[in-house]
Parts: C-alpha cells; sequence; structure tokens
C-alpha cells in the first residue's frame, strides 16, 4: 500500500515537486511506484494560458478548484473548467488551457511520468526513456 500526505510532499519532498511556466504540478505517485499512471495535484496560475498536446501520454483531469476553459485546437470547441468537470486527452488531444482564476486539478497520466518532466516546446512531454 502506498500511502502519501500531499502537505509532507509540498514541505519535505521537493523533487517531487515540478514548476513551469505558470503552473506546479506535486507528482503524487510516479512511474517508480508501478502503478502504470501517475498522479499529480496541478496549480496553474490565474491569467496563464497554456498550450499542450500529449503526443506519448494520455491524460484525464478533474477541476477541483478555480475557473478556466479548455479548447480542442483541432475543433475549435471551447468548454468551461469548473470544479466537478473531468476532460480526458483520449486522442492526444493538442489544446489550450486557459486559467481565469488559479485552477488546482488532479491529474493522472499513462504512460506514468518519472518526475522530473517539463512541456517540450511542442507542449508535449518525453517518453520516459528520454526524458
Amino acid at each position: 500500500m502506498i500511502v502519501r500526505d500531499f502537505n509532507k510532499i509540498v514541505e519535505d519532498q521537493r523533487d517531487r515537486v515540478v514548476s513551469d511556466a505558470n503552473w506546479t504540478s506535486v507528482r503524487m505517485l510516479l512511474a517508480d511506484d508501478g502503478m502504470g499512471f501517475s498522479f499529480h495535484i496541478t496549480f496553474l496560475d490565474a491569467g496563464s494560458e497554456h498550450t499542450f498536446e500529449y503526443k506519448n501520454h494520455f491524460e484525464s483531469v478533474y477541476c477541483m478548484k478555480g475557473k478556466g476553459a479548455i479548447t480542442d485546437l483541432k475543433t475549435g470547441e471551447t468548454h468551461d473548467i469548473v470544479p466537478g468537470v473531468m476532460y480526458a486527452l483520449n486522442e492526444h488531444d493538442r489544446h489550450v488551457l486557459r486559467a481565469d482564476e488559479e485552477l488546482v486539478m488532479a491529474c493522472c497520466f499513462n504512460p506514468p511520468v518519472t518526475g522530473n518532466e517539463v512541456h517540450r516546446e511542442d507542449g508535449s512531454y518525453a517518453l520516459a526513456e528520454t526524458a
């Protein structure tokens, strides 16, 4: 059984806290935990906008706090993001995520990330072997 305390990770395990342009991700489960997915709590700064395309990963995201929107760049369709809304990038969807307020999101990645990834120029993460 794996039991982790978010607050202790933030205070004592800074190697599990990754930041990039206007976001911070607390990596609670990683590839080396052997679960087949990784689990993160991610904070996106209010007023920020992010273009992502996870070419090598599937991701599902659940909004716990804040307000924003996600736009599918293939279809142009935009969806509001508020607490209780989940989206899943089941086709490696290139998208823009906008945080009108600070967003607090619970995220799962498959395959799992190792913990050190940051977004590459194209908005993706490299696979673990090349991260």
